[in-house]
């Protein structure tokens, strides 16, 4: 890594953005582009990262090490470095779910073990012994075929198997049944498809009889890697609101940021609400949420533009558990582009930013009370999203840059900081949305803070006060613009690891064993988690404006 200046091409992204809208709302954004000297964490600039973290990472000596192209890191021995082919991914990925899902240790795991069946060795891919025993025939008790993951076609789907190739699976895991006594469970796997098979013996032969889960008993776990975290007790209630639940994902990362401890160290409970126009969504929303473990969260079926009207179901039930102006948290990845604009004046009749704006003599803007004829989704979730705020609410949203720097929409970023402060602004690389969403545009994170209204009506008289705004370009998400995922290489471009150490608390047989397991793992090539511990250290010298 190596620290890098804001590429020109962003010129007009988010800085650009600060700036002019710093001409238009006094110098209220004027210190985001004066404090560089704070170890270069504003000015949007090295959160890529930075000379200080690559040489940390040079230095951790035997913490750090590099992994050539085509090779994997050995999940079982943890000192192995095996060729990277299909089948060995799908192997590392079950030993992992084995041992942090299942509670088997790795020292009870043994990868091509050769077993005798029909008069010859035969390999076995993933080998599972009884806990602490030797690894012998005679300690076998489960056998796990790997093979790799099938291909997806244009449309990222894969074909299915048929009934007779599924019995042919099956078979291949029946010899160990037959002959190895102590062999009781099997599983067959692709990565994708998973068939659990226990072996039925009877006077006269053996049978392997599928079942649905690998027949190991239920097992509480904890894990922790690197940090505790403090049990949760009552406090006061955070609501997280998702006015749009896009991809089932917002909704329950806003469920796990509300429940976080704060730094005070008092917890509070998290009420999350959220809604979406697609009750498809609505539904995998809802049960992405109970796997998050919330089964409380509410999700509505309504369009939140309309909001508080609207013809949609769920629309008197929302207004009663999300009202405008009762949020302590939105985030929202809203629809953008101008080819979906919105046009009805129905919907466009409540939003100030609907509007025709003019600037006036001493710089600002002035609302001409006409509507305009069509308004981009994302510049009416921005005002929806602070409407739904209560004063001092914080929101995040995902925005196209030309709202954070192009001229025409200054007003538009006026009236954003006539209403809120600015708490932070990310850039993000073309590769964050291709993939999933194939939005091939560049895009901003924008983080805001509703302003109060004695604030709000006290600026427009004396003009608002200079605060410090953190800025930063991310450069890499982790994956490239198909999703392959990125590492972190050395100069000599081989991926590089470092040791980390896992302590889980697992119940085995009715008691709570603690095991540390120390594994190293290639460096995922991601700003983001960098972006926000920077984010961290910059707030706690430059403390949130109206706290």
């Amino acid at each position: 890594m190596k620290t890098r200046k804001k590429r020109s091409r962003r010129g007009h992204g988010s800085a650009a953005g600060a700036k002019s809208a710093a001409g238009a709302e006094g110098a209220a954004v004027a210190e985001a582009t004066t404090i560089a000297a704070d170890a270069a964490v504003a000015k949007g600039a090295a959160i890529a990262g930075t000379a200080a973290a690559e040489a940390a990472g040079r230095g951790a000596g035997n913490d750090t090490d590099v992994v050539r192209d085509g090779f994997v890191l050995d999940f079982i021995s943890g000192t192995k470095v095996l060729k990277e082919t299909p089948r060995e991914l799908v192997r590392q990925r079950i030993a992992r779910a084995l041992f942090h899902e299942y509670g088997v240790s790795v020292d009870d795991m043994e990868a091509d073990f050769p077993a005798p069946v029909g008069g010859r060795r035969r390999r076995v891919d993933l080998a599972i012994f009884g806990s602490g025993e030797e690894h012998t025939p005679g300690n076998l008790q489960r056998v796990v075929v790997c093979r790799p993951e099938p291909k997806q076609n244009k449309r990222g789907a894969v074909k299915m198997r048929d009934y007779e190739q599924a019995a042919k699976d099956i078979d291949e895991i029946k010899p160990f049944f037959e002959e190895i006594e102590a062999c009781q469970y099997g599983l067959w796997t692709n990565g994708l498809e998973f068939f659990f098979l226990r072996k039925k013996a009877t006077k006269f032969q053996v049978d392997a009889e599928p079942i649905g889960d690998c027949g190991l008993p239920p097992t509480r776990r904890s894990r922790n890697v690197a940090c505790s975290r403090g049990r949760e007790r009552a406090g006061p209630t955070r609501r997280c609101c998702g006015p749009r639940s896009a991809a089932a994902t917002t909704s329950s990362t806003a469920t796990k940021a509300c429940r976080r401890t704060p730094p005070s160290g008092s917890s509070s409970t998290s009420s999350s609400v959220g809604c979406d126009f697609d009750p498809f969504l609505i539904r995998a929303s809802q049960m992405n949420m109970v796997m998050a473990g919330d089964g409380k969260g509410h999700l509505y079926h309504l369009n939140s533009l309309e909001f508080p009207k609207g013809h949609l179901a769920n629309v008197k039930s929302a207004a009663r558990a999300m009202p405008l102006g009762s949020a302590d948290v939105v985030m929202t990845n809203p629809p953008f582009g101008s080819t979906i604009p919105v046009t009805d004046e129905n919907i466009l009749g409540p939003f100030d930013l609907a509007h025709i704006w003019e600037r006036t003599e001493d710089g600002h803007f002035r609302n001409t009370g006409r509507l305009q004829g069509s308004v981009a989704p994302e510049v009416l979730f921005i005002e929806r999203c602070l409407r739904w705020l209560k004063p001092g609410g914080r929101m995040g949203i995902v925005l196209p840059d030309g709202i954070l720097g192009n001229p025409a929409a200054e007003y538009i970023r006026w009236w954003v900081l006539r209403h809120a402060w600015v708490l932070a602004s990310v850039d993000l690389p073309v590769e964050t949305f291709i993939v999933e969403a194939n939005v091939n545009i560049l895009t901003s994170l924008l983080f805001l803070k509703k302003k109060p209204d004695e604030t709000i009506n006290r600026e427009a008289i004396g003009g608002p006060a200079d605060y410090p705004i953190f800025m930063a370009v991310a450069e890499k998400v982790g994956f490239d613009r198909r999703g392959n995922t990125l590492y972190k290489r050395s100069p000599e471009g081989e991926e590089r690891t470092r040791e980390v150490e896992e302590v889980e608390t697992v119940t085995l047989n009715g008691r709570e064993v603690a095991r540390t397991l120390r594994r190293k793992e290639k460096i995922v090539d991601d700003d983001l988690p960098e972006i926000a511990r920077r984010y961290h250290a910059f707030r706690q010298k430059h403390p949130e404006p109206g706290a």
